[in-house]
């Protein structure tokens, strides 16, 4: 009886004429009237338009970016695809002596650290930050070497050396997040500085590096005040490019203290200092020091296009450490929000597609993959892989048709499993938690000054399936204030269509006062 199921049955409209009131209602908060918002929901099913809102004008979309070279990366290297990290030489060696260098050849792998993986929501990473260059320092030395007469190179040849991509702000580059990207990256090239009070009041603060190897230096002119407040607070200085940092300032003695994550300035040469280190500590003498071997911009006839690039051949291979599958990096990107990884990925692609690891001919993919998706050049115009570029731009209209495009794609599934998941892991773990939203929702968030977002994808309470994309750019309150109007709108997304009207000749499926069933959550990683 057809009747019985007429919840099932209203038309698309009522659902959006709902939708529409619910959004209203939300962007009348005086918060929201100083911001310039753009939204779009599509019904995966039908391919209808749910609702929308500037959908086709241009946002800078924050971490958002990372949907597009996240599914670039599936696209083009499939989810099994693999990364290898070896140490060579090209000398040789007799009665454990090897004459000649050294060499960790970095094979783009960005989580050649102590990262648990499969991804963990409730475990990121092993106690030991150094259990990768111990497990290469333990092959080198069961493959019999005892002395190495010539130093220890740090290769990130595989890419060119572009530290940096366009529109990154300097004060990105001293801070983890911001690290910069190179084809041998380790511990996501940071260092964390662990500062705490000293046990006595006016003595320096105590200081430990994570993980504690020689590269960075520090003058400590941090001092512990006895009272609760303290007049200059804790300051970190460091000069672009220097390894020396200087603190000084302030920390309260009652301070539980803090935890500041550092980027390195060469990661290829932080890799090989660590691996010295870890040789060293095994007992193996160095005659050489760390140093780096980058492949410059100008060394290349072109940063767009290679037909034939050179594969250089070693001698000699001591050791190599094999990455996970690609999906389990893909979720990492996407459930941390991690730069660096999203850009190690760009260059990847466009190494094999385009014979060149470099932001130019990454992007050029990625122009030529969004095309392929159904996006015009004027939806977006992207700068980097991760993000942190405030020079690209994205219309919600792209989002959607992206995720639209992946939906309907054979990669559906590995792509869905990649995405935070709301109230559950990654950057959504404490975002619904409370809310009707929770486990219904997986998404990408994006977050920069100035800049709020959220895209992908919701299974509302009556089972349809929606694509959506919600930004807003250029409001001059605290991220928070806005964050909460965000996820107002994403909560209304999942409502079940509006009940009918007592004595319409519509009943509903369910008793009064009961739970409206739940469709199965989206598959998890």
């Amino acid at each position: 009886m057809l009747w019985l199921f007429g919840l099932a049955f209203l038309p698309p409209s009522a659902a959006a004429a709902n939708l529409a009131d619910d959004i209203a209602e939300i962007l009348t908060a005086k918060v929201a009237q100083r911001a310039f918002w753009g939204i779009k929901v599509v019904d995966l099913e039908t391919g209808e338009g749910v609702y929308e809102r500037n959908a086709e004008k241009l946002f800078m979309p924050a971490s958002n970016t990372k949907l597009f070279s996240t599914a670039l990366g599936l696209f083009r290297l499939g989810p099994e695809y693999l990364y290898t990290t070896s140490i060579v030489s090209e000398g040789s060696s007799l009665d454990g002596v090897l004459t000649g260098d050294l060499i960790i050849l970095g094979g783009g792998d960005p989580n050649l650290s102590a990262r648990i993986i499969p991804y963990d929501p409730e475990d990121e990473f092993s106690k030991d930050l150094l259990l990768p260059i111990k497990e290469l320092a333990t092959q080198i030395v069961d493959s019999g070497i005892s002395k190495i007469d010539g130093d220890i190179v740090g290769d990130d040849t595989r890419y060119v050396w572009q530290k940096y991509p366009p529109g990154w702000s300097i004060d990105d580059a001293a801070w983890g997040y911001g690290a910069p990207v190179s084809a041998l990256s380790f511990n996501d090239n940071l260092v964390k500085l662990r500062v705490l009070p000293a046990l006595m009041s006016h003595s320096l603060a105590r200081v430990t590096f994570k993980p504690d190897i020689p590269y960075l230096s520090l003058e400590n002119g941090l001092w512990t005040a006895p009272t609760r407040t303290v007049a200059k607070g804790l300051n970190l200085g460091r000069d672009p490019g220097s390894r020396k940092l200087n603190l000084w300032g302030d920390i309260s003695i009652r301070s539980r203290g803090r935890t500041l994550s550092i980027a390195v300035d060469d990661p290829a040469l932080f890799t090989a200092v660590a691996l010295q280190h870890e040789l060293e500590s095994k007992g193996v003498e160095v005659t050489g020091a760390p140093t780096a071997r980058h492949a410059l911009p100008h060394e290349f006839a072109s940063l767009k296009r290679i037909r034939e690039p050179k594969v250089k051949t070693y001698t000699t291979k001591l050791a190599e450490l094999q990455s996970a599958a690609l999906i389990e990096s893909l979720r990492i990107i996407n459930k941390e929000s991690l730069n660096l990884h999203a850009e190690m990925l760009l260059r990847e692609v466009a190494l094999r597609q385009r014979g060149v690891g470099s932001i130019e001919a990454g992007l050029l993919d990625l122009q030529d993959f969004l095309k392929e998706a159904g996006l015009s050049s004027d939806e977006f115009q992207l700068n980097d892989a991760s993000g942190l570029s405030r020079k690209n731009l994205v219309s919600p209209e792209a989002a959607v048709k992206l995720l639209s495009y992946i939906w309907d794609s054979p990669h559906r599934d590995d792509f869905v499993s990649t995405l935070p998941l709301a109230g559950e892991d990654g950057t959504l773990d404490w975002r619904f938690s409370k809310t009707s939203a929770r486990g219904l929702i997986r998404a990408k968030t994006g977050t920069l000054a100035h800049v709020t977002a959220i895209s992908g994808y919701a299974t509302t309470q009556d089972g349809r399936h929606l694509a959506f994309s919600v930004m807003t750019n250029n409001y001059g309150v605290q991220a928070s204030y806005v964050r909460s109007l965000v996820d107002k709108i994403c909560v209304a997304l999942i409502r079940p269509l509006p009940k009918p009207v007592e004595g319409s000749g519509i009943e509903s499926d369910t008793a009064e006062g009961s739970s409206t069933p739940v469709p199965p959550r989206p598959s998890s990683p």
